[in-house]
């Protein structure tokens, strides 16, 4: 959960890099909380409770998303290419779980040689 509050925490940070780990932990925990409540939402009859935590969470997954395509050297743009039907989809996937670049790239230093807690401030 951790991994979870720490994306809430940089809920509108774009600079940086995101680990795998911490994109891929925060978009499990972030199914289970959305398919929990569209379970709920089935039996009070209402698609408030999902809709209100969709609109909440769109930001952070932006910016993790953008930072986790900077981990793999990518311009946080090509998080639109996302928009494109199944081939977008794919190559997000593919883009997302890409292996780091080592060391320092443009977009900062690896975020596995940063240590946790001053991680959460941006460069």
């Amino acid at each position: 959960m951790s991994w979870y509050f720490k994306v809430l925490a940089r809920y509108a940070v774009f600079g940086g890099r995101a680990r795998r780990k911490e994109y891929w932990m925060f978009t499990l925990v972030t199914t289970i909380i959305y398919l929990s409540l569209a379970f709920a939402d089935d039996h009070v009859g209402s698609d408030w409770p999902t809709l209100s935590y969709t609109l909440a969470t769109l930001l952070p997954s932006l910016a993790v998303t953008v930072r986790r395509l900077h981990d793999s050297d990518r311009s946080g743009w090509w998080v639109l290419i996302g928009a494109v039907p199944c081939a977008g989809l794919i190559a997000m996937l593919v883009f997302t779980a890409a292996e780091p670049t080592p060391g320092q790239n443009k977009y900062g230093p690896n975020p596995k040689e940063v240590p946790f807690l001053t991680d959460a401030v941006p460069h």
